[in-house]
């Protein structure tokens, strides 16, 4: 199916044809109808299948008609955990409205805020914000959101992870009745969830629409994985070796302490390997100048740690490297769908020591298999570390994470269509969202 098919007008089209896209993604060719249709929707889909653009061209085509704006008002507002994919978003806003007489601002904290409340003065059709910045904003009566047609919670389960569901829940409670609600997550955990009911008041007519376009346990199958036990005092001596051995043009690099990914890039330089480092303590000027060198090519390995790539969006990046092993399947599912994307072929490189066991065992019983194993000659392990376990569950999960693993599939009171890859299908599900 073309894009042409999907009702989005000519000056649309034309932006996402002067992008070099022929065909939408299955996420975007089932929720861009739902959307224009003025449903809500809940999407669940993985980093790298092109959901921002499947909320991103609805929202355009729903804006297409002359409106006067007025001052300090939002018509849309689009609300993501990070500075950096606030940046990616409003940048991905910005490509596919140029053809159109709209406007658009991202807005987060690490910089000044004046520039930002100039910008509100004549009113946004389309906001990206953190949760934060906006409420600092609206504390200020930089904006107010009587004008406010569509909300999309992007990332939420992301969100949820980094603690910023009581602060959604004041964005929401802000925010007029009646509006659109999109939420877009990688994951529906009770969590998130939770979350997405807290926003209910009782005043929808119908439920939310639920599409779910990645199966949960599967990764792009161009991507190549593999890795390599290796003791912890060295990860760095094996990262450099892999560095200069195998020649590799570009690596993003995931770390899981910012103190970490400071020291990384002290051991690397060391060894005659220019690296750089985004994490919390960063500014964001000096964050962007580094995405912007990485994304240029001119930097050519970033060591970042998994709060601060959240929202990076890099074409034809070669590899990844999980120099530490992430806690949850899910987050190694995210870190590796930032390669292999668009067709392109990529590679995931996992470092596991052996502390690392328990983690390998969930991800690969998430993945529903073994994880390809090689060795590297001057790399012999002291501590082996066994192969895994597919069944393996965490003892040390949350209750409602080892209930998840076990769970039936939700169900309630209220019938709502379900789009998934292999079309609608009713299932029950509760009131979400009003």
């Amino acid at each position: 199916m073309p894009f042409s098919h999907l009702g989005l007008c000519k000056p649309i089209l034309q932006a996402i044809e002067d992008l070099g896209y022929t065909a939408p993604t299955p996420i975007q060719s089932q929720a861009i109808p739902i959307i224009i249709s003025g449903k809500d929707l809940i999407a669940t889909a993985q980093t790298g299948t092109g959901k921002t653009a499947a909320f991103v061209l609805p929202i355009l085509q729903a804006f297409n008609k002359d409106r006067l704006l007025r001052g300090k008002r939002i018509r849309a507002l689009i609300l993501t955990p990070t500075r950096e994919l606030a940046v990616q978003v409003a940048a991905n806003v910005a490509q596919y409205s140029k053809h159109l007489n709209l406007s658009s601002l991202a807005v987060y904290g690490g910089i000044d805020t004046e520039p930002q409340k100039q910008r509100l003065i004549k009113g946004i059709d389309i906001l990206v914000a953190t949760p934060g910045r906006l409420l600092d904003l609206s504390h200020q009566r930089a904006l107010y959101f009587d004008d406010l047609e569509i909300l999309v919670l992007d990332e939420a389960d992301r969100m949820v992870d980094m603690g910023f569901g009581a602060e959604v829940n004041k964005i929401i409670e802000r925010l007029p009745e009646a509006r659109q609600n999109l939420m877009f997550s990688a994951t529906l955990s009770e969590e998130v969830l939770t979350l997405a009911d807290s926003f209910s008041d009782g005043a929808m007519s119908s439920p939310a629409v639920e599409l779910s376009i990645s199966p949960k346990t599967t990764t792009a199958p161009n991507i190549d994985q593999w890795l390599i036990t290796v003791d912890k005092d060295r990860k760095s001596a094996l990262l450099s070796h892999l560095i200069t051995d195998q020649k590799w043009d570009q690596a993003l690099i995931f770390i899981e302490k910012k103190h970490g990914a400071a020291k990384l890039v002290d051991q690397l330089a060391k060894r005659g390997i220019v690296a750089d480092a985004i994490h919390g303590d960063k500014s964001q000027a000096s964050r962007e100048k580094i995405l912007a060198d990485f994304k240029s090519g001119k930097l050519k390995y970033l060591v970042a740690t998994g709060v601060a790539a959240r929202g990076i969006d890099i074409g034809n990046l070669s590899r990844v490297v999980n120099y530490d092993m992430p806690f949850k399947p899910e987050e190694y599912i995210h870190r590796i769908g930032r390669t292999g994307r668009a067709g392109e072929t990529g590679e995931a490189i996992s470092f596991v020591a052996w502390g690392d066991f328990k983690n390998l065992c969930a991800i690969e019983s998430r993945l529903n298999h073994i994880i390809n194993r090689k060795e590297i000659d001057g790399f012999t392990v002291r501590k082996v570390v066994p192969v895994s376990i597919l069944n393996y569950v965490r003892k040390s999960q949350p209750p409602q994470q080892r209930a998840l693993s076990a769970a039936k599939p939700r169900a309630s009171s209220n019938a709502n269509t379900v789009a998934t890859e292999n079309g609608p299908q009713i299932r029950k599900n509760k009131h979400i969202w009003g």
